[in-house]
């Protein structure tokens, strides 16, 4: 492969200016994509995608552009969907889009999987497939759209140190906005693949959100068996057209007849294999309903999370504990004038004689203060870069009576004063959490601290590094919304494996002295 025909001819040998195309890493009928390096940023990996030449009529370049433009849009709503952020034509004409690069696996290579995985996969492409339904904002109108080539191969998977798995929905090349005129796609005739294709797909018509959800309903069926609902005896467009129309799919029983899975859940994908759009699911919030209630029930045993870099420390623990300096610097503190009296979270730099460290400020009533003294601590960072450079820094307190207090704190990170925090952050293997009473006086009632681990703390120089090499950025609201999509969808596996983390005795539990 000539990787240099895809790149700007100008004495750089880059594309744009910006990419340094690698290797090839994938393609099909419609296109090639390329790994590539973006310069720009430091040489951070991308994935470049060019439209075929074969393929490149001014209607396909239209839906290519279209294609970057929903991707881009629809990412900035849901961290299950493929980011795009930049688009443009090479001096050959070739138009391309760049995309976040993806170390993963595609969900056809994981077929067929046990239960536990398949939940947390399909919960995932539902919330992602959700948001694509729900549509976007043209001309001050919402459109939804159908994304009509639901299938494994669209769907990656990739490790992600929290969810474990974090899945994204690719390729919405076909995807067709709904009730939407001007809309450069195709909206006659079939465009799909014929296995996951819906009866009134193959019919060339009018489709809506459920033919994505019996695309949905097929790939589900697979996930579990292995197999497709039918066995055509062609893969000719008559036998497919057959199956769908007016074959009943096998039972999942008799395909696996030693799976056992929740009635509910066989139901369900059943009901979304219906012949008729009126009788399946009418939206994805119905089929993530049933999900929820299975994940709710007893059917499903906890199952032991590794959360890599996740840092549940107490007194019992061996690492050391706060420097006495920074202790009683803490302990002579007063809630400041400007902040709220009210139950609140906030992150603050504390000059101490030992230097500046990063430090948390929480005010609780003084009875969850008492009850919060015999308490895990965790903690966990999150990163993104893009559409702006921004990091989570969750820290909990977990009690077996009282449950989790969640302690979010979202940095902008080309805020200097946050390089700062983080900075501190990297250099200390312990930051205080400083508790202050709601009631009167509003003083320090008590100081904890909460363990940072090696591999935590050189990601936190990492990121930094990073964000001070991005170029400036006007939407930090968008990373922050996403960042409290993965944060929400988190905390269920944080609160089960501290759970399941052994409550030190109480004697030797607390932390700090009680007032």
């Amino acid at each position: 492969m000539n990787q240099r025909a895809f790149a700007s001819p100008n004495n750089t040998g880059l594309l744009a200016n910006r990419y340094q195309i690698k290797q090839l890493i994938g393609k099909g009928g419609m296109g090639k994509v390329f790994l590539a390096n973006d310069v720009l940023l430091g040489g951070i990996p991308v994935a470049i995608k060019f439209l075929a030449q074969t393929v490149s009529s001014a209607k396909m370049q239209k839906d290519f552009a279209r294609e970057a433009l929903m991707s881009a849009a629809l990412s900035q709503k849901s961290i299950h969907i493929v980011r795009a952020y930049d688009y443009g034509v090479n001096e050959k004409g070739n138009p391309f889009y760049v995309m976040e690069y993806l170390s993963g696996k595609s969900l056809k290579e994981l077929i067929p999987m046990n239960l536990p995985r398949f939940m947390t996969i399909a919960r995932q492409i539902c919330l992602g497939l959700e948001c694509a339904h729900q549509g976007l904002n043209i001309d001050g109108k919402i459109y939804a759209l159908v994304h009509r080539d639901i299938k494994p191969a669209n769907i990656l998977v990739i490790p992600d140190p929290i969810l474990g798995q974090l899945v994204k929905i690719l390729d919405f090349g076909i995807a067709k906005f709904l009730n939407y005129t001007a809309t450069h796609s195709t909206n006659k005739g079939f465009y799909g693949t014929l296995a996951y294709s819906s009866p009134e797909q193959l019919e060339g018509g009018e489709l809506d959100s459920r033919s994505d959800i019996y695309s949905l309903g097929v790939m589900m069926f697979e996930m579990l068996t292995g197999e497709k609902p039918w066995q055509p005896e062609t893969d000719h467009f008559g036998a497919w057209y057959k199956a769908h129309n007016f074959e009943a799919p096998r039972a999942i029983a008799d395909v696996k007849p030693n799976l056992q899975i929740p009635q509910d859940l066989n139901n369900l994908i059943m009901a979304c294999l219906a012949k008729s759009a009126s009788d399946r699911p009418q939206n994805v919030g119905q089929i993530l309903q049933v999900l929820e209630s299975i994940n709710r029930s007893n059917y499903l045993k906890p199952t032991n999370l590794k959360l890599e870099d996740a840092s549940p420390t107490s007194k019992a623990a061996s690492h050391t504990e706060l420097p006495v300096a920074v202790e009683q610097a803490c302990w002579q503190l007063t809630w400041p004038q400007n902040k709220p009296i009210q139950e609140i979270v906030f992150p603050h730099l504390l000059d101490t004689e030992q230097g500046t460290i990063a430090s948390l400020w929480l005010m609780l009533s003084q009875q969850e203060i008492k009850g919060r003294a015999l308490s895990i601590r965790y903690n966990q960072f999150i990163f993104i870069t893009s559409p702006h450079p921004m990091l989570l820094w969750l820290t909990v307190l977990y009690n077996r009576k009282l449950g989790p207090k969640w302690l979010p704190c979202y940095l902008d990170m080309q805020n200097p004063q946050n390089h700062k925090l983080v900075n501190s952050l990297s250099e200390n293997e312990r930051y205080p959490l400083i508790f202050f009473n709601l009631e009167a006086p509003h003083v320090c009632a008590s100081v904890v601290s909460s363990y940072i681990e090696p591999i935590q703390r050189q990601k936190l120089k990492t990121w930094i590094e990073q964000s001070q090499s991005l170029p400036p950025s006007s939407q930090p609201h968008l990373s922050k919304q996403l960042l409290k999509q993965q944060y929400k969808q988190m905390q269920p596996q944080i609160q089960q494996y501290l759970a399941a983390t052994p409550q030190v005795a109480e004697s030797g539990s607390i932390d700090a002295k009680i007032h």
